[in-house]
């Protein structure tokens, strides 16, 4: 295959993190159903495949409605390499899958990833099921379909029951029924979405130092320009817990004039401020605001 068709070929790939089955790769399905999707082993490996070339596309999972933040993903996003350019809101839909024979009253132990398991805590308890934690959904699938042992069920979605030839024994299982993931699409590239009054997200990182009132400082800029933070959530960086670092989401456009009065703001009273990316607001949101 000559360069030129590898290249090609490339550009109609979207890679995650897991294994065939994972709700990262429903997320590709259904954000970019004319794809075809990679699976990597970690996220760093579904970063490397876009700036390897491998992937045009990673989808990213960044926090979940009921179980809060991914872990570590906010550490590994500024060193990426990469740009957020799209966000992709994926409804969760747990299955309790085990292989074929199994019943409620054989499982002991229920498998999956620890986001998966937290998102399903009460009904697993319930259950009297012990919780087994596993790197991703749907490798747990294939690690219980593997092993046939009836004791065992994973959490997982359906269309990794489907792939791993699992029944589902209980369909539905997450204790919130509105659970829903929110993912961010990134590419080697960033993009420079219409600067048109559509609604747009901006993400950043930032420092501040470990003094008094330094995030009150630094943040004032977007009370006083009327800019809605939408997101922002803080983590140690030098292991040191003397520096903190932040997160945010933000509606508006860099180029938009209280936006800008913001971050000048924002960067005159921290350091570091890096724009992970600028993208549209996926019609999600405006559907949970009760806007539809």
């Amino acid at each position: 295959m000559s360069e030129a068709t590898k290249q090609a070929a490339s550009e109609n790939v979207i890679a995650f993190q897991g294994v065939p089955g994972a709700y990262s790769d429903m997320a590709c399905r259904a954000a970019m159903p004319e794809m075809t999707t990679l699976p990597c082993a970690s996220f760093e490996d579904t970063f490397a495949a876009v700036t390897s070339g491998r992937a045009r596309y990673a989808m990213i999972p960044i926090e979940n409605s009921s179980a809060g933040r991914v872990a570590d993903i906010h550490h590994l996003l500024p060193g990426s390499g990469l740009h957020i350019i799209g966000e992709h809101f994926q409804k969760v839909e747990h299955q309790l899958l085990a292989p074929q024979g199994a019943t409620m009253d054989s499982i002991e132990t229920v498998h999956s990833h620890v986001q998966a398991l937290s998102q399903c805590r009460e009904y697993t308890r319930r259950q009297g099921m012990k919780p087994v934690v596993h790197a991703d959904t749907a490798g747990a699938a294939k690690e219980v379909a593997e092993l046939g042992d009836p004791s065992r069920a994973a959490v997982a979605s359906a269309l990794a029951g489907e792939i791993y030839g699992l029944q589902v024994l209980d369909a539905n299982v997450q204790d919130i029924p509105h659970n829903t993931t929110r993912f961010i699409i990134m590419s080697k590239e960033p993009i420079d979405p219409p600067h048109d009054g559509t609604p747009v997200i901006t993400t950043f990182v930032f420092r501040v130092r470990s003094v008094p009132a330094a995030l009150y400082k630094a943040l004032g800029g977007f009370a006083t320009n009327g800019v809605n933070i939408t997101k922002l959530e803080s983590y140690i960086i030098d292991g040191s817990f003397t520096v903190a670092q932040f997160y945010a989401d933000i509606e508006g456009h860099p180029e938009d004039r209280m936006v800008r009065l913001a971050l000048e703001e924002l960067s005159f009273f921290s350091r570091e401020v890096k724009i992970l990316g600028v993208y549209p607001a996926n019609d999600f949101r405006g559907t949970v605001n009760g806007d539809d």
